[in-house]
């Protein structure tokens, strides 16, 4: 006997319309909502409502078909009721249907244009009682569990199975929950007449969904640990990258694979790269293609495979052609043209490729960066160029390392990259800019770089793997020297770059800028020749530098203006020949800015010229001294640093030790104020080399004689008088020349530095070599009875203005024995 919803029985045979169903299966005591939409489920919908709303569900055998015959429905179906029915518009009835109870289809017969059955109430079978109870509490406990898993199941489903005794409803609820079993297992449990067996399969089932839905929670959960921010588009790609092996795409990222395996395969690596190389990839392989790990892994291998290794360049230079080279790009700078011959030589001869490692040093505008390129040229190689100017972070040359995220190699390695071989001419500009602070010290980090004993295993962080630069050509320039640390400076080897004569850059300009600045102006093809007392005159009156750079805009700024007048007359198609001369440069350029003769043209009392080294190369330096009544202050000003002022305050000291042998009044210092001063007083101004020169003021203000204009002097002085050397002879010997001072006085220690002075600047100077201030009074003061006052002197050399090779001439005069004692009575004071 077969129960009513209310627990009854039913006895009766029923005939009752057939709604076949596509891909589900109604349970007894479950509610279910459809959508019936073929003509024939309709019309048995209309059938069941008007007789009873009772109508049999049974499921078709495939659900392909859409227009089922007998055999195409199962025979057990569910006697249900209409609990409710809803009409769209489209011709579509929404059910809500209630199980009521088992049937077997006795016999099919049509009515209506639709499948009348009729249909036999089956009943479950006797069963085992307290295997069923045993059953029924399993089933209740792993159902608790399967929905507290499953978050579609209805929260109250595991409360209500508690509430249910029988075990055939039991099993029917749970098996009704089992959405996600196939078709023919829940067609199997709706045909199981026995409670028992019906529970135990549901049991099965439910332990089943319950270790699959354990594996997904597993499976989301370690998904989740991979995802990174974008939780939802890498899942979108995983999902997608899935469906794409399903339907038998291509698979992009193994493609990606073999190109790398290929390529490196193909690349010339170092056994060291190689290994890691080899070791990357096959940890990229276990990757997933969208997690964040494989992107760096990619990464850092693209930069393995895209810096040269085992690449050489194959041009090689002859030296003629080297020379050549360098010759047609640089006028001068004979040192650094021979140090590269030289290399290239020893190059072809020996076979070595080791890369020298120079210093180009010298002020702005004497050709440091451009010599790099010429270099390159000269040595057949290629060129790649990194600023170090502002530089203050360590990782800018070694590189960050990967675990950071945006992590990338150093400089170094984006300059190797760039070139594309193993041996380019690397120029590292501005090495004296570079700065420090709390991320570290580049400067420290290019030691490795550039020493010749450590930069075959160069590591930068990023590629971990030590890389060879000892084939690289390094050239680093700087203004100066002071701001390069020792340890740094004592890798490379120095070629210092002092600013050209006016000579030499008279054959500048004549060479290389005039013909540069008219092909910029456009004025390649018209007849414009800027004549030598131009260029002259340009020098002189619009430029002050030790470089070429201020004269090559002038230059430049003169032919714009040619440009401008000839479009202004309208005589583009025909233009004139232009000669440009000193007036033309006057009318053009505007008001001189220098004036290359200083207005001093004659001798004065307490003003003498100095020579100092700047950081845009070597000038003179006026030094004042004026002595007023007082009280014996000693007042320095024209912004001098320490040193500065601890020279003068020596000068002082010297000249009040020997007052009565100068024939100075021994205390004058009680009752005068001394005012020591040098112009420009904006320009800060440090260093000992002003000693003498404000020695020689302050006995020439003292004593009322003047000074020679026509002499410049450097030197550190002692106490006892003594004249120590200096540095940067060179460069103040052509601020000398530049500003046209004949007649220069350098200490003795300094006489082997011009060596290094061009010959044709030492054209037509006298050069005075002294040991002690005494020597310096006698050259500089202008007094008739000089050789009395200071009988000791230097040693005088001649270079004669038409001599081109500019030999020196013979010492002027015995030396003599120079006493250090504070105190030398044998000589009269003179007043």
């Amino acid at each position: 006997m077969a129960r009513e919803p209310d627990g009854s029985t039913m006895t009766k045979k029923l005939s009752l319309p057939l709604l076949p169903l596509r891909d589900i299966v109604v349970f007894p005591s479950q509610a279910v909502t459809l959508f019936v939409g073929r003509e024939k489920s309709m019309k048995a919908v209309e059938e069941a409502l008007s007789s009873g709303k009772l109508i049999f569900l049974a499921a078709q055998r495939k659900a392909s078909v859409n227009d089922p015959t007998e055999a195409d429905i199962h025979r057990l179906g569910t006697v249900a009721t209409l609990a409710q029915v809803l009409r769209y518009p489209n011709e579509t009835i929404r059910l809500k249907v209630q199980g009521v109870s088992r049937a077997r289809i006795a016999k099919f017969h049509k009515r209506r244009g639709c499948f009348m059955v009729r249909a036999d109430i089956c009943q479950d079978v006797p069963h085992d009682k307290v295997r069923a109870e045993a059953l029924v509490r399993t089933v209740r406990s792993s159902f608790e569990e399967y929905a507290r898993l499953n978050k579609k199941i209805d929260a109250g489903m595991a409360s209500a199975l508690h509430n249910i005794d029988d075990p055939g409803a039991i099993s029917d609820m749970a098996a009704g929950s089992l959405g996600s079993a196939k078709l023919a297992e829940r067609q199997g449990l709706l045909e199981q007449l026995d409670p028992v067996e019906r529970l135990d399969t549901v049991l099965k089932l439910i332990a089943s969904e319950i270790e699959i839905l354990q594996i997904q929670r597993r499976l989301r959960s370690r998904i989740r640990k991979q995802m990174d921010r974008d939780q939802k588009e890498y899942y979108l790609n995983v999902q997608k990258q899935m469906i794409n092996k399903e339907l038998g795409e291509g698979d992009e990222f193994q493609a990606e694979i073999k190109e790398l395996n290929e390529k490196i395969a193909a690349k010339a690596l170092s056994e060291e790269a190689r290994t890691k190389s080899d070791r990357e990839l096959r940890k990229l392989k276990l990757m997933s293609p969208m997690s964040a790990e494989s992107a760096v892994v990619r990464n850092w291998l693209d930069w393995i495979l895209s810096i040269p290794w085992q690449e050489p360049t194959q041009e090689h230079v002859s030296l003629v052609k080297a020379q050549e080279i360098l010759d047609e790009d640089h006028y001068g700078l004979r040192k650094v043209k021979d140090r590269i011959i030289e290399y290239i030589a020893v190059q072809q001869l020996s076979g070595e490729n080791r890369g020298p490692i120079l210093c180009l040093v010298g002020p702005p505008g004497v050709g440091k960066t451009s010599m790099g390129r010429s270099v390159a040229r000269a040595c057949g190689r290629r060129f790649t160029r990194v600023s170090l100017g502002g530089v203050r972070d360590e990782a800018e040359i070694r590189g960050h390392r990967r675990t950071y995220i945006g992590a990338f190699p150093g400089r170094i390695i984006h300059g190797m990259k760039r070139a594309g071989v193993s041996d380019p001419v690397f120029l590292l500009d501005e090495v004296d800019k570079m700065t420090v602070d709390f991320r570290g010290d580049p400067a420290s980090a290019l030691l490795e770089v550039l020493d010749p004993e450590q930069n075959n295993a160069f590591n930068d962080h990023f590629l971990d793997v030590d890389y060879d630069l000892s084939k690289v050509m390094f050239i680093t320039t700087a203004n100066t020297l002071e701001d390069i640390p020792i340890p740094l400076l004592d890798r490379m080897e120095l070629i210092e770059l002092p600013g050209y004569t006016d000579e030499e850059k008279m054959q500048i300009a004549k060479r290389f800028l005039v013909p540069k600045q008219k092909k910029q102006a456009g004025l390649e093809n018209i007849p414009v020749d800027i004549r030598d007392d131009a260029v002259k005159i340009i020098l002189d009156q619009y430029t002050r530098e030790p470089g070429v750079r201020n004269l090559e805009r002038e230059i430049g700024s003169v032919m714009r203006k040619i440009t401008r007048r000839i479009l202004e007359e309208e005589r583009q198609d025909d233009p004139p020949p232009v000669q440009v001369g000193r007036d033309m440069v006057t009318e053009l350029l505007g008001v001189p800015r220098f004036h290359r003769h200083r207005p001093e043209k004659r001798d004065q009392v307490g003003l003498a010229w100095g020579l100092a080294v700047t950081r845009h190369g070597g000038e003179i330096l006026a030094v004042e001294v004026a002595v007023i009544p007082g009280k014996g202050k000693l007042l320095l000003t024209g912004k001098l640093g320490d040193v500065m002022q601890e020279s003068a305050q020596a000068a002082l000291s010297y000249v009040r030790s020997r007052a009565e042998r100068l024939g100075i009044d021994p205390a004058f210092h009680t009752s005068h104020d001394i005012h020591i001063h040098l112009p420009e007083g904006a320009v800060p101004k440090d260093g000992p080399s002003a000693g003498i020169t404000i020695a020689a003021c302050l006995v020439s203000a003292l004593l009322k004689t003047p000074i020679s204009h026509r002499v410049a002097m450097t030197g550190e002085i002692t106490l006892r008088g003594r004249v120590l050397p200096i540095g940067g002879v060179k460069d103040k010997i052509l601020a000398a020349s530049r500003e046209h001072i004949p007649f220069v006085i350098l200490p003795r220690d300094n006489r082997k530095d011009l060596k290094e002075v061009q010959r044709n600047v030492l054209q037509g100077m006298r050069i005075v070599i002294v040991d002690h201030v005494d020597e310096v009074l006698r050259e500089a003061l202008v007094h008739e009875n000089i050789e009395e006052l200071f009988p000791s002197r230097g040693t005088v050399l001649e270079y004669a203005a038409d001599d081109p090779d500019s030999g020196e001439a013979p010492d002027e005069g015995p030396e003599q024995e120079i006493s250090w004692e504070l105190e030398e009575p044998e000589t009269p004071p003179v007043r």
